[in-house]
């Protein structure tokens, strides 16, 4: 007998069922709950646009009361904080170009002798400018410092320095992006953003989706291995990185007017391993994944911390420590600094070093961890 009335017993009864599949499916029921609470911690407690105490590189030659009160100023903005203190503006430019600090100021051995008498004094403040973002505000707060610091320093014989417009001069340099265009600053990181969503993406659904067709038992009976499986699996992706690469590369230089200061060549040997470790984690989810639904979710995991942690959105240094410690973890962080360093600092091989180990010690253990996972699929 058909039932035409609607009835609200069985709408619960299929409610009731949906409850119970969704509680036994373990990696839906923890994205439900685990991504809004990732996202309230992320942006509660780790997104800052508005980022202080920035790591501020010290070259003084001038060591007078007066150095040191223009000093204490600075810190006392919470903008800048005094993290070196190298001997020469050479070895602050290489710490600059490292991206070790973002300002370096510069006083001159004169400074104090010239300040007395009048003579107006430059102090050069050199900003990274390839992060428009993380350096406006800090930059803003130096034009109020000439009258704030100085003032209350000039008592009897100096009080005529008083009525003085500005007793100092600041000489602000934006390196690396003079004009502050966005895009200097987007468009690289883009190079690193797309490569981590597809690739991530389509290894894991592609491996998901051959064991959904049952294509593996096929690899079962025969001699392959597991590693050269899982390196003729990921071989073809590589390739797809590299054409990305280079449509990237070719639209920002001549669709945005990036500049390319660097070497190619570098920047495309640094994105193999970048690609690899990507790779890999594709991989491992799509061991884990019982099909390619739980495969797209796994992914997400993995996207959300890399795009808001790796300084690609929001300022690298204004996140708290705990943040940077994670965000030191994601490969994607350190293959944005590399990108942008090649791109707009003209980086050599010394300065992307202490970037491109980190991303090579994840590759090799998201690779360990990937073929681990994938020779207990195939077994």
């Amino acid at each position: 007998m058909k039932h035409n009335y609607f009835s609200w017993h069985r709408c619960v009864a299929v409610a009731f069922k949906e409850f119970v599949q969704m509680r036994r499916d373990r990696l839906t029921f923890a994205m439900i709950i685990g991504i809004p609470l990732i996202q309230l911690i992320l942006f509660g407690f780790a997104i800052n646009t508005n980022p202080k105490y920035l790591p501020t590189a010290l070259v003084s030659a001038d060591h007078s009361d007066f150095t040191r009160t223009f000093i204490r100023g600075v810190e006392n903005t919470e903008y800048f904080r005094i993290t070196a203190q190298p001997k020469t503006l050479k070895e602050a430019d290489t710490l600059l170009a490292k991206g070790k600090v973002l300002f370096v100021i510069n006083i001159p051995p004169d400074f104090t002798r010239n300040l007395i008498r009048g003579m107006h004094p430059q102090i050069l403040i050199e900003a990274d400018a390839s992060d428009p973002v993380a350096a406006v505000n800090a930059l803003a707060a130096i034009p109020t410092l000439e009258t704030t610091i100085f003032n209350p320093l000039f008592k009897g014989n100096l009080n005529d320095l008083r009525s003085q417009p500005e007793p100092l001069n600041i000489v602000l340099h934006r390196k690396y992006n003079p004009e502050n265009i966005t895009q200097y600053n987007i468009v690289p990181g883009l190079l690193g953003v797309v490569l981590t969503m597809t690739m991530v993406l389509i290894t894991s659904l592609a491996m998901t989706r051959e064991r959904e067709r049952g294509t593996v038992e096929s690899l079962l009976a025969t001699p392959v291995r597991p590693l050269e499986v899982m390196i003729g699996k990921i071989t073809p992706y590589i390739i797809v990185g590299y054409l990305q690469v280079s449509i990237i590369l070719v639209a920002s230089r001549y669709l945005f007017d990036v500049p390319i200061e660097g070497s190619i060549t570098l920047l495309l040997i640094s994105a193999l391993p970048f690609i690899a470790a990507n790779l890999s984690v594709g991989l491992t989810f799509s061991s884990i994944a019982k099909n390619q639904l739980q495969a797209v979710q796994s992914a997400f995991f993995f996207f959300l911390p890399s795009i808001l942690l790796s300084g690609f959105m929001f300022p690298f240094a204004g996140m708290p420590q705990w943040a940077r410690w994670l965000g030191e973890i994601l490969p994607l962080t350190h293959f944005l600094r590399i990108t942008r360093g090649i791109l707009l600092k003209g980086n050599s091989w010394y300065e992307i070093l202490p970037d491109l180990w980190p991303i090579l010690l994840f590759a090799a253990i998201a690779l360990l961890i990937g073929l681990k996972r994938y020779r207990q699929t195939l077994d």
